[in-house]
């Protein structure tokens, strides 16, 4: 399974939190198993989301599409410079990215 099917997968059977913001909160708080960033994120943000997950200990994975291509990989009508997966559901995703 590739990556973009296995984000899509995720983000509609299991537990997946859309924003920078958000995903800066749950690193913070050590909470979620994989945190997917799209090619294009802002770096002061990038910086802040990699510090905390490595303090957390969260895998970030590197998406090399822009916010509104990750944005409509998700099926949403606007861009996504970041997500974090808590709970994969039926997809793949914390395989695919090993």
């Amino acid at each position: 399974m590739d990556i973009n099917r296995a984000i899509r997968v995720a983000v509609d059977t299991g537990n997946v939190v859309l924003g920078t913001k958000q995903t800066i909160k749950l690193a913070k708080h050590g909470e979620g198993n994989l945190i997917i960033l799209a090619g294009n994120c802002a770096k002061e943000v990038m910086d802040d989301i990699t510090y905390y997950a490595k303090l957390s200990n969260i895998p970030i994975y590197n998406h090399d599409s822009t916010s509104l291509e990750l944005g409509a990989i998700c099926g949403k009508p606007f861009p996504v410079s970041a997500l974090v997966v808590i709970e994969p559901g039926n997809s793949t995703i914390l395989n695919v990215v090993k």
